[in-house]
């Protein structure tokens, strides 16, 4: 099996370019940052105080976050499940961004959800995403890369994501978050955010979507050969 981790702060375009990645590779594409958004999401819900880690890790008991795919279109599509629940667009919003940060501190979550994510790379080609993905869930992965953008650029980018989802934020407010949500993912003492020793960095600043997957896919192709 052939395994791809792909790690990077937020709102640089890994989910939109990984997806695209493996696509073109047909290899199932995990978001990890889903399942965190997930948790976030059912802590928001039931009131949990995200600053209490005892109280999110007691309410992890009884708690199912699990990916689905699903064909759309002619392609394979990720969906996020809590529960139940489809909460695949309930998890996009900036509440649950940094909800999603907070609980990822907790090591309770982090333990939580490690081995099935390690489980998902055992039986199938994957190219996984997320903020320790080659430094902690894997290690071993035949290719590593830390893709990334200015946290300008990835304020604007974010900007136009959130107009196009009817629910726009003024530039400044969220570049503010974008740079919160950096340092409290780099900061954390539990796994913090990192590129592998063995990475290759990919700085996005500069491309567009298509150029951005062009050059992940190279990165990939190279190493596999």
């Amino acid at each position: 099996m052939i395994a791809v981790a792909i790690d990077g702060p937020a709102g640089a375009g890994k989910s939109t370019v990984a997806r695209r990645a493996a696509q073109a590779l047909g290899y199932i594409y995990v978001d990890t940052g889903a399942m965190y958004r997930a948790i976030g999401y059912a802590m928001t819900e039931k009131g949990v105080d995200l600053s209490d880690p005892d109280a999110i890790a007691e309410n992890l008991q009884g708690l199912t976050i699990r990916l689905g795919f699903e064909e759309e279109n002619g392609q394979l599509c990720q969906h996020v499940y809590c529960g139940n629940e489809d909460v695949s667009g309930k998890i996009r919003t900036p509440e649950i961004s940094l909800a999603a940060s907070k609980v990822s501190a907790v090591p309770a979550v982090r333990s939580f959800l490690l081995q099935l994510q390690k489980d998902m790379a055992k039986t199938q080609n994957v190219l996984m995403d997320g903020r320790d993905i080659g430094t902690v869930v894997l290690p071993d992965a035949q290719v590593k890369v830390f893709l990334t953008a200015s946290s300008e650029v990835r304020a604007r980018r974010r900007c136009r994501e959130l107009e196009e989802k009817g629910t726009p934020q003024s530039y400044e407010e969220v570049l503010r978050d974008v740079e919160l949500r950096d340092y409290q993912d780099s900061h954390r003492a539990i796994a913090p955010m990192k590129p592998a020793p063995d990475a290759v960095i990919l700085d996005t600043s500069e491309l567009d979507l298509e150029g951005s997957v062009q050059a992940l896919l190279r990165i990939i192709r190279e190493k596999v050969s």
